[in-house]
């Protein structure tokens, strides 16, 4: 399957930014992209809506080129792949199946003094690397004194130092894991208490609980209240080429493999600084999905 995700603004290895540095980065970025006519603060006129926004007169002539683009690469250079266009709204069951509803979802934690919000396996994760570099930096200090001689390999398997920091690794990730598979939140809050992991923000370790958050969208469809049934915004563009693969293969007489293409939008919340336009609602989501026919024996 291939997949691209065009989100107007992304920083990758996002939670390994010093987060204060990363917040003025992007008011910086956005005001930018605001004054030269590429994106405007969503309802600005009435004190804007956190995490989204509009596209200005450039920046929609530049996603529609964009678009155009990949468009005519994914399908019309191609015999075998064409598009379609799915609806927003879907059966509920198609995400109860997918598995969305029951684990679309973020283990988040807030930070009582900055009223931060941030992903609780990410600051674990975080947590970790920094293990990590402090291991690589033992060895880079070790290589740069003994010089050609070194092995780096027998150091980090004899030194003390090194040996502690491997030891607070594996210990620290086998409990992560042990949590994130029974779902113990808890205990997921708990490694962040005993690793004395701090907000970024205000440095403090005062946490509130853990809790599981669904990324979905949902609202009701009905024309009475009473009578509504509770539907999501799709999460992602993947399930309406899932679902209509055999109508596209039938209408088009497609032979295997074959694949389908779609642009649309897709809303899903991300537990992200609401400064960040990545954490957008919905945004637009570029996807080609390969349907191949596997032979069985």
């Amino acid at each position: 399957m291939f997949r691209v995700d065009i989100y107007l603004i992304e920083i990758k290895d996002w939670y390994y930014y010093d987060m204060a540095q990363q917040e003025d980065l992007f008011k910086k970025i956005i005001s930018h992209c605001k004054e030269y006519g590429f994106v405007f603060p969503s309802s600005e006129i009435y004190d804007g809506l956190g995490a989204v926004y509009d596209y200005g007169q450039y920046g929609v002539e530049l996603k529609n080129n964009i678009k155009t683009l990949w468009w005519k690469s994914m399908t019309l250079l191609h015999d075998n792949v064409v598009g379609i266009d799915s609806a927003i709204f879907m059966h509920p069951r198609i995400w109860q199946a997918s598995g969305h509803v029951d684990a679309f979802n973020d283990p988040l934690i807030d930070n009582k003094d900055s009223k931060k919000r941030y992903r609780a396996d990410v600051l674990i994760e975080d947590y970790l690397a920094k293990i990590e570099d402090k291991i690589e930096k033992e060895v880079a200090k070790a290589a740069k004194r003994f010089g050609d001689s070194f092995n780096a390999e027998l150091y980090k398997e004899t030194n003390p130092r090194v040996l502690g920091y491997k030891e607070e690794y594996q210990s620290t990730l086998k409990a992560f894991t042990k949590a994130l598979t029974e779902g113990d939140l808890e205990g997921v809050r708990q490694i962040i208490i005993d690793k004395k992991i701090v907000c970024p923000i205000s440095g403090t370790a005062n946490w509130t609980e853990v809790r599981q958050f669904n990324l979905m969208f949902a609202t009701e469809m009905g024309s009475t209240a009473e009578g509504a049934s509770k539907i999501y915004l799709r999460p992602e563009t993947a399930q309406g080429i899932f679902v209509n693969y055999l109508n596209v293969q039938k209408t088009g007489r497609m032979k295997l493999p074959f694949g389908i293409a779609q642009i649309g939008k897709a809303s899903a919340t991300k537990s992200l600084p609401v400064s960040s336009s990545s954490a957008c609602e919905s945004s637009n989501r570029w996807k080609c999905s390969s349907l191949w026919l596997r032979a069985r024996r």
